[in-house]
């Protein structure tokens, strides 16, 4: 139990934190990646102080790692319809949730032991969402990348999947930018809380999900549906 080992990105708020907090709670130790400063009142927490948008600082920055899992938490959303599309939005959504998360696994993948964990926060709009095109497409990406990389490194144990919740009660629902384009309340009639998306992800990173690879894990409330 002692050695499990995580490295969660996007530690400072939101899904991030509450997958800090759930892991924490299940006996990980936890390295939080975030540029606002955090402390979790918590004896296995570290904090690693990282700007992600500064990609070519990244390898560097966790060279002295050896996680047993990763969780890339950390996001932005943007939107807009065709017309009017911001080309630099899409580029800093596309530098955080695909590129970083490429830069981490490179990384990090080869150190990870038997039965390591990768995990992938997503959306459920990765199948698309009106006024979200560029948002989605980044999402889709990740999909991608962990069905690939789940299957390179299934010999080695180490299971890739996605998480993807849709509309989530974070600070990302209240963002005034978003108003054009606002969030659908699920058929439930509630927003999907941080810590139901930090239990999956805790369950994903067990030894019961141990056969569970190059998934997409949608928690939405029945929006899908």
């Amino acid at each position: 139990m002692d050695k499990r080992h995580a490295l969660v990105t996007g530690a400072s708020s939101g899904i991030g934190a509450a997958i800090v907090e759930r892991l924490l709670r299940d006996g990980w130790r936890v390295t939080g990646i975030s540029r606002r400063p955090v402390t979790f009142d918590h004896p296995a927490f570290d904090h690693l102080s990282l700007d992600l948008n500064d990609v070519d600082s990244i390898a560097g920055a966790v060279a002295g790692l050896t996680p047993t899992a990763l969780v890339h938490a950390a996001g932005m959303l943007k939107v807009g319809p065709l017309g009017s599309l911001s080309h630099g939005h899409g580029a800093a959504m596309w530098r955080l949730h695909v590129d970083v998360a490429a830069r981490l696994a490179d990384a990090l993948a080869p150190r990870l032991p038997q039965g390591g964990r990768i995990v992938f926060i997503g959306s459920r709009t990765a199948s698309g969402a009106a006024g979200r095109g560029q948002y989605a497409a980044t999402k889709a990406a990740l999909v991608a990348m962990a069905r690939s990389w789940a299957s390179e490194l299934a010999p080695r144990g180490i299971t890739v999947n996605v998480v993807a919740p849709a509309a989530t009660e974070t600070p990302m629902l209240n963002d005034p930018t978003r108003a054009t384009v606002a969030p659908k309340l699920p058929p439930i009639g509630r927003f999907i809380r941080p810590d139901e998306v930090a239990a999956a992800v805790a369950f994903l990173l067990s030894p019961d999900a141990a056969a569970i690879t190059g998934q997409q894990l949608v928690i939405c409330g029945g929006s899908s549906l």
